[in-house]
């Protein structure tokens, strides 16, 4: 009987370690990492014109998909005259900044918003990186360690200019979040999710942030944003989290504003990726981000579940920027 009695306890003991281990991994769909590539017949090149709505640029695929020739801009009018680190980039393989992150700097889930963030925080994460100070805790996640590399290569006086380009530009409204019950099946490509057929299934514990118009995504489109998909109730959690620190800790609104909107070189939440933000979250949590900064955020992350991190960036993304 005693002997029963203490294999019961060992079997609860080790299912909750599981569970605990569990609850601490990263969580694959915020850090998508691309499946292994294929091998598959060379497909015919697609010489089509491409077109996207609001625009009279015209390009083919194989320019859109082109990175020598630096950013397919569909609609200059929408940002001001880029500098040419933005807009094609550097020899030496510095990659035009506006090709991952857009030319209106708006980003997409795979990578940051940088429209609007201050200077510094900006020049300060790409020194973070090159210095070994900022990674991703997923190391197969491509456009962190992309970031790495090209941060290596980078001068300051190019980083600076970027940076001063993308602080320039105001985030506009580019995230939809929806809370449901359900959410489509998804798969990897391009180091984002995107809806792999109109099937559905539980949110679970998850954000799901896919594009509102995959075609259009995959051209580059500024103006063609994403849905998240956040669980039921969780932006009511994430603001009473923000707002008072869940008991747990301070409150997010004590150094990034009451709106979210960051306070000097402090950067703003509202109306940012919520798959960035809890990359951004576990990271500083797990030491990945350890920068000049992270220790400010040490004690305040150390507490959080990855729900907590869930609700916090359902409630940011959910606001106006």
């Amino acid at each position: 009987m005693r002997r029963a009695a203490a294999l019961s306890v060992l079997s609860a003991f080790a299912f909750a370690v599981a569970a605990s281990a569990a609850e601490d991994e990263p969580p694959p769909w915020a850090y998508p990492v691309n499946p292994p590539a294929a091998k598959p017949a060379t497909p015919p090149s697609d010489t089509m014109p491409k077109r996207v709505p609001g625009s009279d640029v015209v390009l083919t695929l194989a320019e859109i998909r082109d990175l020598s020739r630096g950013v397919p801009d569909w609609h200059p009018g929408d940002h001001p005259p880029m500098p040419d680190v933005v807009a094609k980039g550097r020899a030496g393989g510095v990659l035009a900044c506006g090709y991952c992150h857009l030319a209106t700097g708006l980003g997409r889930p795979e990578n940051a918003s940088l429209a609007g963030l201050p200077v510094d925080y900006i020049v300060q994460q790409v020194r973070d990186f090159r210095d070994g100070k900022r990674k991703s805790s997923v190391a197969a996640m491509g456009p962190p360690a992309n970031m790495v590399a090209l941060s290596k290569i980078s001068n300051d006086e190019e980083v600076r200019v970027a940076a001063t380009y993308f602080a320039s530009m105001k985030l506009t409204p580019w995230i939809r979040v929806v809370e449901s019950d359900t959410v489509p099946k998804t798969r990897v490509t391009g180091s984002m999710l995107v809806a792999d057929s109109d099937e559905r299934e539980p949110i679970g514990t998850r954000i799901i942030e896919v594009p509102e118009d995959r075609a259009r995504t995959e051209l580059r489109d500024p103006r063609s944003g994403f849905v998240a998909y956040v669980p039921p109730g969780s932006i009511k959690k994430g603001e009473a989290y923000v707002k008072t620190g869940g008991g747990k800790s301070a409150a997010c609104t004590i150094c990034h504003g009451a709106d979210l909107k960051g306070l000097g070189p402090i950067p703003a939440l509202a109306g940012r990726s919520p798959s960035y933000i809890v990359r951004s979250l576990y990271d500083l949590k797990h030491g990945a981000r350890a920068g000049a900064w992270s220790p400010l955020m040490k004690d305040a992350v150390a507490p959080l579940t990855i729900e907590d991190m869930v609700n916090i960036a359902a409630y940011a993304s959910s606001r106006a920027p």
